[in-house]
């Protein structure tokens, strides 16, 4: 059974990513959640997978899911709040699914806490590629790219040899095989 922390799971690759949890209940467990303020579904996402970790970045919003959420599942808050999903010990993959940016330090903390990585966000290879490949590499992790652009071309390279291709440039980052 992999065990999945998901950040940003009220978006749309989150919510994508918890219906391939909901078809594939025997391989497939959330044990955390992290988002940014959208309570309504985050209270909806608790109720049907039962994480036991769940983050609001927006501090406001995690204190009115307090107010009205009253089961076991341990609500934090903040920035803190979300690298502590992002490090969740009973973790073993995450997904980093966060918008822009501000997917980068969770990311490296997931990858340095030794989980596995599903990256759809794009924009913390971007930002920084080489210091994020470099931590994969030095702590032994996979990096698994989810987003359809970085996906494809992965696919693509699992078919073919890869001293066919000298490099791949996509989105200002670029892969040197």
């Amino acid at each position: 059974m992999k065990k999945i922390a998901i950040l940003g799971s009220t978006g749309s690759i989150g919510t994508q990513t918890l219906e391939v949890v909901a078809a594939n209940p025997t391989e497939l467990s959330v044990v955390a959640l992290a988002a940014h303020k959208n309570v309504a579904l985050i209270l909806k996402q608790i109720e049907a997978f039962h994480p036991q970790l769940v983050a609001l970045s927006d501090e406001a919003a995690a204190k009115e899911l307090k107010a009205n959420y009253h089961g076991s599942t341990k609500i934090v808050a903040g920035a803190e709040g979300v690298m502590e999903v992002a490090t969740y010990s009973e973790a073993d993959t995450v997904l980093g699914a966060m918008v822009g940016y501000s997917g980068l330090k969770p990311t490296l903390a997931a990858i340095h806490a030794h989980k596995n990585i599903a990256l759809a966000n794009k924009e913390t290879l971007v930002a920084a590629g080489s210091i994020v490949m470099a931590a994969v590499a030095q702590e032994g992790v996979k990096l698994t790219p989810v987003d359809s652009e970085h996906s494809a071309i992965f696919q693509a390279l699992q078919g073919g040899k890869h001293s066919e291709v000298a490099k791949i440039i996509i989105t200002c980052f670029r892969w040197t095989l």
